[in-house]
């Protein structure tokens, strides 16, 4: 990982130096354990550093970091920076940034259908690709020290060396606490021509894509599946984190907030959770990539990745499709073929 993380120092750096970019958004090292945030690095900050005695003499480009802890789906930011505002009258609009970005499976089929949707600009954006390995669970970390203060972690040689509070130094294997969604992943290297930089490296093993939990969740009852979505829902406080989370609910007004046509009511009341989280969850048909940011975000710890990879599977077997790195092809709900099929309508279970 140290191979990957200098390179994509050094392409920032050349994307500044070069004049390419006025935005480049990677990862940080977090002040807590087990974490990394998202990073932005602006050209007037420069990759040559600050003349302030007090910064960092190498520059902000020298605090990016790539690890096991790099969790978060970036494309997230993007709709925002290329958002136009409809209140300006300005007849000459701004000119939109030039960004690089650092990009995983994940976050690279978020951006491809971002871009399929108009709301990134493909030339305005350098990609520069990364090998996955999986990122680590925290809170599957965590479960295994009974509420005890993990106060350091370092990985290395795949092997997590975790120091808690009460004086515990235990090693982990890393591929046991990795996130369930990427041990599920088809895609934790980008192929050749989907991004700008590809950088070299190990990935790990695609996975069976076989949607194991999702099978498990369709083999009990109609009435089972229905009351655990109620017992999940139930949780919800209908913060939005998740919503706040998802690369892909990029909507400009939600649904849930329209004020001349209410769909439903912003309380906590069961049927109005259920009715926001089915229709976000539908939403996501054919554009979902399974990065679980949703779930993590969620401070209750609904279970939303169930419902989403459900979504993905129903897409993938109705209409043969997956989002992936493919700009060509065009997303499910934007199309119509004669041979669909009709059964979920027709005859629903």
């Amino acid at each position: 990982m140290e191979n990957v993380e200098k390179r994509i120092r050094d392409i920032a750096k050349e994307l500044f130096e070069k004049g390419k970019i006025e935005l480049f958004i990677g990862y940080e090292a977090a002040t807590l354990p087990l974490k990394s945030r998202p990073y932005f690095i602006h050209s007037r900050e420069s990759a040559a550093g600050s003349a302030d005695s007090t910064s960092n003499a190498d520059g902000p480009v020298d605090n990016l970091v790539w690890n096991s802890f790099c969790s978060n789906n970036l494309a997230v930011f993007l709709p925002k920076l290329f958002e136009i505002d409809a209140r300006s009258r300005r007849k000459d609009p701004q000119p939109k940034p030039k960004i690089g970005i650092v990009a995983k499976g994940c976050d690279l089929r978020s951006i491809t259908t971002l871009i399929k949707e108009k709301q990134v600009p493909r030339e305005n954006i350098i990609l520069i690709g990364v090998p996955c390995t999986g990122m680590i669970d925290k809170g599957k970390v965590e479960a295994l020290f009974s509420g005890d203060e993990i106060i350091s972690a370092d990985e290395r040689d795949g092997v997590l060396a975790v120091n808690t509070r009460k004086g515990i130094k235990r090693e982990i294997k890393r591929e046991n606490v990795l996130q369930e969604c990427c041990m599920e992943c088809c895609f934790p290297l980008p192929p050749p021509g989907s991004t700008d930089f590809l950088i070299e490296g190990k990935a790990k093993e695609p996975g069976n894509g076989r949607y194991d939990g999702v099978k498990k969740f369709e083999s009990r009852t109609p009435e089972e599946r229905w009351n655990y979505f109620k017992q999940e829902m139930s949780k919800c406080i209908r913060c939005n984190a998740c919503r706040q989370a998802c690369p892909t609910c990029w909507c400009k007004e939600c649904f849930a907030d329209q004020d001349d046509l209410r769909w439903i009511g912003v309380s906590t009341e069961l049927s109005d959770t259920m009715i926001f989280h089915l229709i976000r969850i539908f939403h996501q048909a054919g554009r979902c990539v399974g990065c679980d940011a949703c779930y993590r975000a969620c401070p209750m710890g609904v279970d939303l990745k169930t419902f989403t990879r459900n979504i993905v599977k129903d897409v993938k077997e109705l209409f043969d499709y997956v989002p992936d790195f493919n700009l060509e092809d065009t997303p499910p709900l934007s199309t119509f073929k004669e041979g669909d099929s009709e059964e979920f309508i027709t005859e629903p279970e």
